[in-house]
């Protein structure tokens, strides 16, 4: 596998990454009480630990994301 194999791979995954996680908090941000009732039919817990767990999740996404994605991709592109 060459260098730009591995940056076409990262730079589509930072977009498919990057989209979802763009997606997630817009509903998140935008349409809780949706994202929330939809969820609750599934897990039954209260709103307060429903907003916790959704503000953890959305920060270890972009956690991830940004050690696992972008910057490979950035490091492949600039300095490779």
């Amino acid at each position: 596998m060459d260098i730009g194999t591995l940056t076409t791979f990262f730079k589509y995954c930072t977009i498919f990454n990057g989209s979802l996680f763009t997606i997630w908090a817009l509903f998140v941000g935008f349409a809780p009480d949706l994202v929330y009732k939809t969820q609750h039919y599934f897990f039954p817990i209260p709103r307060e630990k429903y907003n916790i767990i959704m503000y953890v999740f959305l920060g270890a996404f972009k956690t991830m994301f940004l050690f696992f994605n972008v910057t490979p991709f950035l490091v492949l592109l600039y300095f490779c």
